[in-house]
């Protein structure tokens, strides 16, 4: 049998999915930013969330149960706390175009704006803001400038990151399955555990790797003998619950329900513990939002077989996961 070779997209960034698009805004004195993700319109929405101490807004409102189950835009930040107020920005911009739930003839459009926010605070940056913290216009500014196009690396929202011991950062790959269905991911990687592994050069997601997207660099070693707390994380320190987490958002072009969309953001999570030793402790507060813009119809078949090609997304999320936390800190750092 023919090994099935595997494809990114044409700029390996979540913006193959056709109708995303995301835009960075990044304060260099503060050293903290946001990164927002956009659709072409109102697309299937939902979250699960696996660390100890997340901060984030409006993730009720994707429960299944609810009314909602759908997104306008998303909002990952730095700034912990303060940083939510970025949503409220990305809400003014999108409300002042006309965007979002419409309940009456009367009144403003209120669109749906979830946000995670990441801690960034004990960075060198000046956070001397007194009573205007920086986020709300970051969140404006990231709103006006989405693109297909953007930077990784130490960039909005994981410009004050650090991944373990080393930088952390944004992180974006995609992939390419059958039928048209494309798959991406975007990242704010900020855990407390590391990346790599003992040798501090080969990333644990090494094997997921497409086109040497993190330095193409293999370990030397048939096995990884690490403690379970490896010496490039953060457990050395004095760690903090909240000080720490990864963010991020999986999408596809795939036409999915929103308990769907649900499935697919619990399986993005194995692209966290894929990439970071360990994951999903009581530091970080872990997030993953699942997006489906609704392009692609799931081809037809036999009974079953549409959740085969569930899990096929879900299991592609998860890769796309892994390899954009590495691509996030190798950008960062090298």
């Amino acid at each position: 049998m023919t090994e099935k070779r595997l494809k990114t997209g044409p700029l390996n960034l979540i913006t193959d999915v056709p109708g995303v698009l995301v835009g960075n805004a990044t304060d260099e004195t503060v050293k903290t930013g946001v990164t927002i993700l956009r659709c072409a319109s109102s697309f299937v929405t939902a979250v699960d969330i696996r660390g100890g101490a997340p901060g984030a807004r409006e993730t009720d409102v994707l429960s299944p149960e609810n009314l909602v189950g759908r997104a306008d835009a998303i909002v990952l930040t730095g700034g912990s706390v303060f940083g939510l107020a970025a949503a409220d920005g990305v809400v003014s911009v999108l409300s002042s175009k006309n965007i979002g739930l419409r309940l009456g003839v009367k009144g403003p459009a209120i669109p749906i704006v979830p946000a995670a926010v990441l801690h960034d605070l004990s960075n060198d940056g000046d956070k001397n803001w007194g009573e205007t913290p920086p986020y709300r216009a970051l969140g404006v500014k990231a709103a006006k400038c989405v693109g297909a196009e953007f930077t990784l690396g130490a960039t909005g929202a994981g410009r004050g990151a650090m991944a373990g011991i080393n930088k952390g950062g944004i992180g974006s790959v995609s992939l390419a399955l059958e039928n048209g269905i494309m798959v991406g991911a975007l990242v704010a990687a900020n855990p407390v555990g590391s990346v790599f592994m003992p040798d501090g050069k080969t990333f644990y997601a090494w094997p997921w790797e497409l086109n040497s997207e993190y330095g193409a660099h293999t370990p030397t070693t048939a096995r990884d003998n690490a403690d379970p707390f490896p010496s490039h994380s953060r457990f050395s320190e004095q760690t903090q619950a909240g000080a720490n987490t990864t963010i991020a958002i999986v999408a596809t072009n795939a036409q999915l329900t929103n308990i769907e969309a649900k499935r697919i953001a619990i399986m993005a999570h194995d692209g966290i513990a894929r990439a970071i030793r360990p994951a999903h402790t009581a530091f970080d507060g872990d997030i993953v939002f699942a997006v489906a813009t609704a392009q692609k119809e799931l081809p037809a078949g036999p009974e079953f077989s549409r959740q085969r090609l569930i899990a096929r997304v879900g299991a592609a999320a998860a890769d796309c996961l892994a390899r954009s936390i590495a691509r996030a800190v190798y950008e960062a750092n090298y």
